[in-house]
């Protein structure tokens, strides 16, 4: 789910939350490469039992990455893929579980949006497209060497990374390839036990992440101090890390760098944008572009985000025990109403306005006043909710008011920033002339010998401590053109063209007289809530039924989502049927249940494709299948539009703003499709199931021999005689499996999907089908803390929760790691920025676990508190500003 400016704000509030990877990388020894040894301890301080990758946060920068060139084809992607992947292994050396799980199916409700995002690309890809023939052919004209054009089949649409697509089904074979060749020959992944979740198994992959922790923790044999660690970009990753209470949750997620510079879309060369090329140089030769800087990873510490909302979270003089977890689960359920992937967010609330902290302090009030919680175990409390609603509504008149007043103050700076840069821009005057023996003289001219220079000096220093601006400066300015006019080398410099000053004349009057913002609504104007829903909803102003209608509709979605976050996906047929949210003060919940149909399904894999796609990408579709997205017979195809509108709703760019699309209807769909449905190949009709995980073993796994038992006989068990796992062979993993027909068995040779990998001529691994262990679909799973729970010692000092407080970068998850003998290890602070420095360039990293960790010595010159050690004494790292060379002190979004 992404959250535009949640995890900015998150880590400016909560800045200790944040830790830097540290990374073992090859060495290169005569020519050699040596791999990092993944069976040593981990580098971090701290040893992670089970790792889950969300694929998707992976699949996506590899097959079109933003700061370096393309793959030139699909062999190239599923090498990145494959690099990504070992690369994160090397960071975190999980030592129990990797979970891989690519996004499958999705709800309804997720659908709605995955809709929109691939009509927007096939868009915006169509539009770069005519952008760039239109710019290439202007510098053909010019006489500019630019480089062919690229033929269509070559181009890649990234909408094929959904579930059905020819694609995503070589991917999941390519995957169980690269975890059959690791489990063979890498000793990291000795004894680690492997699930595959594909994009046939429905579901999203963080979701299915989350459903595989909820079932385990059920389970009475679950350690509940497993360390976890989950990979993923998405801010909703934070709120599902907190909503398994486990203790040792971490998120790894790439740090994020602005402004980072992007290739040219024409001449693949980095430093300048399309609309600045001027083709390629050598003669038409096609230079390789500047390889991107490595992409660096973080920590986000949620045991370290629960001590900061603890503390954020206590209400004084409650009548009533307070429950921290229960507090977690409400900040968790208030953090939907900014955002997420199923709703809009409520006009009123605005990340970036301090939307959170408001609903903070309303939740406290309304907790005091009814004596209990939001929530309990992802159900919610309706009646309770609408009293924080209440008071929300009491004030929006006044935010949609103090939200024009900032935007205004915004504009007017802006507009005198430009001002000013026009009227420097204008300025033909230089700053400061010289005078005397050091005056400027015309180019051809020899310059007059020195006399008496000292004095001269003297009086340009009293000169230009004079100086001002003014009527001097114009003096100045006027003598140096008068002696630069009578000089016949030089020519006065012509006036601009009359063309260019009416230009700069009309986009001067464009930008001091900016037009109002076409917006109908204006929020800040009283009638605000008629005009809003008379533009938006299309309904009359007095219809207030229709009011408590989207209301009731909005607070069931979120209903829906927490019971989604913390129980599984309640219905796969739900949606919300509006592209707009109400007012916090129309909500109405007296006749509201929070009840949802049951014994619902997914779509089916090419399902989707027909309800996600734009006809635009209809070629990873059936031919007959395709031909209802464009016919005009066709009896869905207003499904389908070739152009649409898109509504800012008083944003500033178009990605921000709501593409109005029709909803999918899934009867009509699905009738439809009934008479395509016998075109379908034996290869499109596998694409088109539902398929299980796949667990995956080595060798020196002890379950291994367990496992092989599933293949004794003729025939492997069949999904109809499903086997438990023995727990004291996983470590205490639960589930069930049964035989893959066409998995390669040990023993067997595995034959590799791409050139230039390696296959298996005798395979040591074992593949079957995996699933969860089953439960009653009313049974709820609790959202607390479980037996025999060890909490983490607490990071936070009284000074962390300082508002105001300055960014400290910290390695690892322990300031005084001592992965570093103090003993042996040089305490100069030129010596230790030096070996740091060649630690990095190499990635050999000196340690000593026996070294004991509590002592306090200094990890890669950092002391206890994080802060950058300067000899003996405490040098804070200053943010945005002061002497020291750390480049970490970065904003993230």
């Amino acid at each position: 789910m992404g959250v535009p400016a949640f995890f900015r704000w998150l880590s400016r509030k909560y800045p200790s939350i944040v830790v830097h990877c540290v990374e073992e990388k090859p060495r290169v020894i005569d020519g050699v490469e040596v791999p990092v040894d993944t069976t040593k301890p981990n580098p971090n301080d701290v040893e992670f039992d089970n790792l889950y990758l969300d694929m998707n946060g992976i699949i996506h920068p590899c097959c079109h990455p933003e700061d370096k060139p393309a793959p030139k084809n699909e062999d190239e992607m599923m090498i990145a893929i494959f690099e990504y992947i070992d690369r994160l292994f090397r960071i975190l050396r999980p030592r129990k579980l990797l979970y891989m799980a690519i996004d499958g199916v999705a709800p309804r409700a997720k659908m709605n949006q995955q809709r929109s995002r691939r009509f927007r690309s096939a868009k915006e890809s169509e539009d770069k497209c005519l952008e760039i023939s239109r710019l290439k052919e202007e510098l053909r004209t010019k006489g500019c060497d630019v480089p062919p054009d690229k033929p269509k089949s070559e181009h890649f649409d990234s909408n094929c990374i959904t579930p059905g697509t020819p694609f995503m089904f070589r991917l999941a074979e390519c995957l169980r390839y690269y975890i059959h060749n690791r489990l063979n020959n890498d000793p990291g992944w000795k004894g680690l036990k492997v699930i595959l979740s594909d994009a046939n198994a429905p579901g999203e992959g963080e979701h299915k992440i989350m459903d595989f922790i909820r079932r385990q923790r059920a389970q009475p044999n679950h350690d509940p101090n497993t360390h976890h660690c989950l990979c993923g970009a998405d801010a909703d990753l934070i709120m599902l890390g907190l909503a398994t209470h486990e203790p040792y949750f971490t998120i790894i997620r790439e740090e994020f760098k602005p402004n980072k510079p992007r290739p040219c879309e024409i001449c693949n060369q980095i430093g300048h944008t399309m609309k600045e090329c001027v083709g390629m140089k050598n003669d038409g030769e096609v230079v390789e572009a500047i390889p991107a800087a490595e992409q660096e990873f973080i920590f986000i510490r949620l045991n370290v985000l629960r001590e900061y909302l603890e503390k954020e979270l206590y209400i004084p003089n409650l009548p009533m025990k307070q429950d921290f977890e229960r507090a977690i689960d409400d900040w968790v359920f208030m953090c939907f109403f900014v955002g997420n992937d199923f709703l809009p967010h409520l006009p009123s609330l605005e990340i970036r306005e301090g939307a959170i902290d408001r609903l903070v302090k309303l939740y406290k009030k309304c907790v005091y006043k009814t004596g209990g919680y939001l929530t309990e175990d992802g159900i919610v409390n309706l009646e309770r909710v609408q009293l924080v609603l209440k008071d929300l509504g009491e004030v929006e008149d006044e935010i949609f008011k103090t939200r024009r007043e900032k935007d205004l103050e915004y504009k007017r700076r802006q507009a005198d920033n430009r001002k000013r840069q026009r009227q420097w821009n204008k300025s033909s005057y230089p700053s400061f002339v010289p005078s005397g023996q050091f005056a400027p003289v015309p180019v051809g001219q020899t310059p007059a010998a020195l006399v008496n220079p000292k004095q001269a000096c003297a009086d340009l220093r009293t000169q230009s401590m004079n100086f001002s601006s003014g009527s001097s400066n114009r003096d100045a300015a006027e003598k140096l053109k008068a002696m630069l006019d009578k000089s016949d080398n030089l020519t006065p410099p012509s006036s601009p063209p009359r063309a260019q000053k009416r230009k700069l004349k009309d986009e001067e009057a464009e930008e001091e007289s900016e037009e109002e913002d076409n917006d109908e609504v204006k929020l800040w104007e009283d009638g605000w809530k008629d005009r809003y829903y008379e533009s938006k909803f299309g309904v009359d102003s007095n219809d207030v039924n229709f009011r408590y209608k989207v209301s009731n509709a909005y607070a069931l979605g979120l209903c829906w989502v927490m019971r989604y976050y913390y129980q599984g996906c309640p219905s796969w047929k739900w949606y919300f049927p509006y592209h707009y949210a109400p007012f916090a003060s129309d909500f109405n919940f007296s006749t509201l249940t929070n009840e949802f149909e049951k014994s619902t399904e997914p779509f089916k894999p090419l399902e989707q494709l027909m309800a996600v796609f734009p006809a635009a990408s209809k070629q990873f579709l059936p031919p007959t299948w395709q031909e209802l997205m464009y016919i005009p017979e066709s009896s869905i195809i207003d499904f389908y539009p070739s152009d649409f509108k898109i509504d800012l709703n008083g944003k500033k760019y178009a990605w921000q703003g709501v593409a109005l699309l029709p909803f999918v209807d899934e009867r009509r769909l699905k009738d439809a499709l009934q008479s395509v449905y016998p075109d379908l190949t034996d290869e499109e009709q596998f694409r088109n199931t539902r398929g299980n995980d796949r667990l995956f073993v080595g060798k020196d796994c002890p379950a291994y021999s367990f496992l092989q038992g599933v293949y004794e006989g003729d025939e492997p068990v069949c999904k109809e005689n499903l086997i438990d796992l023995e727990t004291s062979l996983t470590s205490g993993m639960a589930g069930r499996v049964w035989g893959d027909k066409d998995s390669c068995l040990p023993s067997e040779t595995l034959i590799s999907p791409l050139p230039g990998c390696p296959g298996l001529k005798e395979n040591l691994s074992i593949c079957v089908f995996y699933t969860d262990s089953h439960y009653p679909e009313d049974f709820v799973f609790e959202a607390r803390l479980l037996k025999n729970v060890r909490m983490p010692n607490p990071t936070l000092k009284p000074g962390d929760f300082e508002r105001g407080q300055a960014y400290r970068p910290q390695l690892g998850f322990k300031p005084d790691s001592g992965y570093r003998h103090r003993g042996s290890y040089n305490t100069m602070p030129m010596q230790r920025l030096t070996r740091a420095a060649m630690h990095n360039q190499h990635g050999n990293y000196s340690r000593d676990y026996n070294h004991d960790r509590g002592g306090r010595g200094g990890s890669r010159g950092y002391n206890s508190r994080g802060n950058y050690n300067r000899g003996r004494g405490d040098g804070d790292y200053n943010r945005y500003g002061g002497s020291g060379g750390s480049d970490r002190g970065r904003e993230y979004s």
